[in-house]
Parts: structure tokens; sequence; C-alpha cells
């Protein structure tokens, strides 16, 4: 096993023993509105556990963090395939004038 996997094993097994922990201690249902003004009758309420509305707080955390991350890296990915690109076209015009200059010193070679 590597030190990568050695690490992710001692930083990720303690976090998931934390996070079992907190859903058994936390089994209590809460009820979670959508309606900032009307707190008598909400437009949109919904029942869950308080560990399922924490897990889905830390799911939608990661999947923002993620999606930012992603975006803020646009520019480098558009000029790495930018750069990918003109690699490829700068080597098909070395082989194209390559080909060309053998061609033209086999034909300058059969003339003498």
């Amino acid at each position: 096993m590597t030190f990568k996997g050695v690490f992710n094993w001692l930083v990720g097994l303690p976090i998931a023993v934390a996070g079992i922990g907190f859903a058994v201690a936390n089994r209590q249902w809460v009820t979670v509105s959508f309606d900032p003004l009307n707190r008598v009758h909400p437009f949109a309420t919904v029942d869950m556990p308080l560990w399922a509305l924490f897990f889905c707080g830390v799911f939608i955390g990661i999947f923002a963090g993620w999606y930012v991350a992603w975006r803020g890296n646009a520019r480098y990915r558009r000029a790495t395939r930018d750069a990918k690109i003109e690699l490829v076209r700068t080597q098909q015009l070395h082989e194209r004038e390559k080909r060309d200059w053998q061609q033209s010193t086999a034909i300058a070679t059969r003339q003498e």
C-alpha cells in the first residue's frame, strides 16, 4: 500500500466514524422550511432527520466546490487544448516540409 493509500485510510476512517456517530446521535426529525416570510404556514416544508439535512448540506457543498474549481480551471484546460492543436499542426507541417525536402534532394541527386 502506498503512502497516499495509508494517508487516505488514516484521514478517511476517523471522518467516517465521526459521520456515523453523528448520524446515530441525531436521529430526531426536523422540519425544514423554504419560506422565510411565513413561519406559521410556510409555502414549502420538508420533514427529514437532522443527519440527512447535515449530509445533504455537505454533499451540496462538495458539489459546489467541485463546480467552482472546475470553472476556475477552464482557461487552463482551454490553453492546454489549444497547445495540443498547435503541436499537432506544427508536427504535420514539419513532416510535410521534411517529406518535400527529401523529395527535392532525391530529384537533385538524380539530375546530377
